[in-house]
């Protein structure tokens, strides 16, 4: 995409702070991290979403999530780690070329968790029935 901020930095158009990268995938600081260490892994190549991503690529950057994340962890002392993607504007996804948060976690660090809700009666049955209907084998 000519207009992706990400392949621009995969190309050397905008400047990074490089920490990863092979033929397959690029991770680099965020330029707005959460914690200092908060890291974006991307594939090489663009695709919108990880929902839009091929499996064998998403299997690639899930294990090299688990080996910069233990490495990122390690390295600025932290005390957990947050490993996720935000699939569609709604989720929070601004940068649509799919990118995965290695986000370094403290104690008392100020993020907080999502607020859980409670569903209401025979609701989680009928949500169940309803996952199971799309799902495609």
């Amino acid at each position: 995409m000519e207009d992706c901020i990400f392949c621009k930095i995969i190309k050397g158009e905008v400047p990074s702070d490089k920490v990863y990268e092979d033929d397959i995938c690029f991770a680099f600081l965020s330029i707005n991290p959460n914690n200092y260490g908060h890291t974006l892994l991307i594939p090489k190549k663009h695709y919108a979403n990880y929902f839009e991503t091929p499996d064998d690529v998403i299997e690639y950057l899930a294990i090299q999530s688990k080996r910069l994340g233990q490495s990122i962890k390690k390295a600025v002392e932290a005390g957990g780690m947050n490993i996720i993607t935000n699939i569609e504007r709604p989720a929070g996804q601004v940068v649509f070329h799919t990118h995965i948060h290695l986000i370094p976690r403290y104690d008392m660090d100020g993020h907080g968790h999502w607020t859980p809700k409670e569903y209401k009666t025979d609701m989680a049955k009928q949500i169940v029935e309803k996952i199971k209907k799309e799902i495609k084998n």
